[in-house]
Protein backbone atom coordinates (compact mmCIF):
# COMPACT_ATOMS: atom_id res chain seq x y z
CA UNK A 1 0.00 0.00 0.00
CA UNK A 2 1.38 3.62 -0.62
CA UNK A 3 1.50 6.45 1.52
CA UNK A 4 -1.61 8.14 0.44
CA UNK A 5 -3.40 4.87 0.55
CA UNK A 6 -2.41 4.48 4.10
CA UNK A 7 -3.13 8.26 5.44
CA UNK A 8 -6.19 8.11 3.58
CA UNK A 9 -7.49 4.50 5.16
CA UNK A 10 -5.96 5.40 8.86
CA UNK A 11 -6.81 9.12 9.42
CA UNK A 12 -9.72 9.36 7.45
CA UNK A 13 -8.65 12.29 5.02
CA UNK A 14 -9.15 12.32 1.92
CA UNK A 15 -6.58 11.77 -0.87
CA UNK A 16 -6.05 15.49 -1.56
CA UNK A 17 -5.28 16.48 2.19
CA UNK A 18 -3.72 12.95 2.06
CA UNK A 19 -1.09 14.54 -0.78
CA UNK A 20 -0.86 18.28 0.15
CA UNK A 21 -0.41 17.27 3.78
CA UNK A 22 2.08 14.50 3.27
CA UNK A 23 3.63 16.63 0.94
CA UNK A 24 4.15 19.42 3.64
CA UNK A 25 5.99 16.91 6.19
CA UNK A 26 8.38 16.33 2.63
CA UNK A 27 8.40 20.16 1.97
CA UNK A 28 10.22 20.72 5.31
CA UNK A 29 12.26 17.66 5.27
CA UNK A 30 13.93 19.42 1.84
CA UNK A 31 14.19 22.60 3.30
CA UNK A 32 15.99 21.25 6.22
CA UNK A 33 17.96 18.59 5.08
CA UNK A 34 21.51 18.79 3.09
CA UNK A 35 20.12 18.06 -0.97
CA UNK A 36 22.09 14.60 -0.45
CA UNK A 37 20.25 13.72 2.67
CA UNK A 38 16.73 14.65 1.11
CA UNK A 39 17.83 12.24 -2.18
CA UNK A 40 17.81 9.40 -0.06
CA UNK A 41 14.10 10.32 1.15
CA UNK A 42 13.27 10.79 -2.59
CA UNK A 43 14.81 7.21 -3.65
CA UNK A 44 12.53 5.89 -1.28
CA UNK A 45 9.12 7.09 -1.78
CA UNK A 46 7.63 6.92 -5.02
CA UNK A 47 5.22 9.91 -6.43
CA UNK A 48 6.87 12.35 -3.55
CA UNK A 49 7.89 15.45 -6.64
CA UNK A 50 3.70 14.92 -7.05
CA UNK A 51 2.92 15.51 -3.40
CA UNK A 52 5.59 18.10 -2.44
CA UNK A 53 3.89 19.91 -5.55
CA UNK A 54 0.18 19.15 -4.11
CA UNK A 55 1.32 20.85 -0.67
CA UNK A 56 -0.40 24.32 0.47
CA UNK A 57 1.76 27.09 1.23
CA UNK A 58 2.09 26.93 5.11
CA UNK A 59 2.98 30.37 5.74
CA UNK A 60 0.12 32.69 7.63
CA UNK A 61 0.02 36.20 8.52
CA UNK A 62 -1.00 38.08 11.39
CA UNK A 63 -1.14 37.49 15.10
CA UNK A 64 -0.83 32.95 14.55
CA UNK A 65 2.45 33.76 12.21
CA UNK A 66 4.08 35.89 14.64
CA UNK A 67 2.75 33.44 17.08
CA UNK A 68 4.72 30.62 15.04
CA UNK A 69 7.34 33.01 14.61
CA UNK A 70 8.24 33.07 18.27
CA UNK A 71 7.76 29.73 19.25
CA UNK A 72 10.45 29.39 16.24
CA UNK A 73 12.53 30.85 18.04
CA UNK A 74 11.43 29.07 21.33
CA UNK A 75 11.60 25.57 20.01
CA UNK A 76 15.35 25.21 20.15
CA UNK A 77 18.91 24.86 18.19
CA UNK A 78 16.92 23.12 15.52
CA UNK A 79 13.94 24.96 15.24
CA UNK A 80 11.53 21.75 14.46
CA UNK A 81 8.64 22.80 17.34
CA UNK A 82 8.33 26.26 15.34
CA UNK A 83 8.51 24.37 12.24
CA UNK A 84 6.11 21.89 12.86
CA UNK A 85 3.52 24.92 14.46
CA UNK A 86 3.96 26.34 10.72
CA UNK A 87 2.42 23.40 9.05
CA UNK A 88 -1.01 24.02 10.72
CA UNK A 89 -1.57 27.10 8.39
CA UNK A 90 -1.08 24.85 5.65
CA UNK A 91 -3.27 22.12 7.40
CA UNK A 92 -5.97 24.37 7.80
CA UNK A 93 -5.58 25.24 3.99
CA UNK A 94 -6.45 21.25 3.34
CA UNK A 95 -9.84 21.87 5.47
CA UNK A 96 -7.59 19.68 8.51
CA UNK A 97 -7.12 21.08 12.26
CA UNK A 98 -3.85 21.53 13.55
CA UNK A 99 -3.53 18.20 15.42
CA UNK A 100 -3.46 16.33 12.41
CA UNK A 101 0.00 17.71 11.53
CA UNK A 102 1.22 15.48 15.13
CA UNK A 103 -1.22 12.08 13.54
CA UNK A 104 0.34 12.53 10.02
CA UNK A 105 3.97 12.17 11.41
CA UNK A 106 3.98 8.97 12.61
CA UNK A 107 2.28 7.40 9.70
CA UNK A 108 4.76 9.17 7.30
CA UNK A 109 7.54 8.09 9.39
CA UNK A 110 6.48 4.45 9.20
CA UNK A 111 6.25 4.65 5.93
CA UNK A 112 9.53 5.82 4.97
CA UNK A 113 11.12 3.72 7.36
CA UNK A 114 9.65 0.72 5.99
CA UNK A 115 10.89 1.69 2.02
CA UNK A 116 14.00 2.98 3.36
CA UNK A 117 15.13 1.40 6.55
CA UNK A 118 16.35 2.70 9.79
CA UNK A 119 19.10 5.35 9.04
CA UNK A 120 16.34 6.83 5.80
CA UNK A 121 13.81 6.85 8.19
CA UNK A 122 15.92 8.90 11.35
CA UNK A 123 16.80 11.32 8.41
CA UNK A 124 13.06 12.60 8.30
CA UNK A 125 12.50 11.77 12.11
CA UNK A 126 15.24 14.44 13.07
CA UNK A 127 13.30 16.92 10.70
CA UNK A 128 9.71 15.88 12.29
CA UNK A 129 10.82 15.38 15.96
CA UNK A 130 9.46 18.35 18.11
CA UNK A 131 12.56 18.46 19.99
Amino acid sequence: MDLINQLVSNLGVSEEQAKGGAGMLFKLAQDKLSSDEFGQIADKVSGLDDMVSAAPDAAVGGLMGAVRGLMSKLGGGSNNLGALANLAGGFDKLGLDSGMVGKFVPVVLDFVRNQGGDSVGNLLKGVLSPN
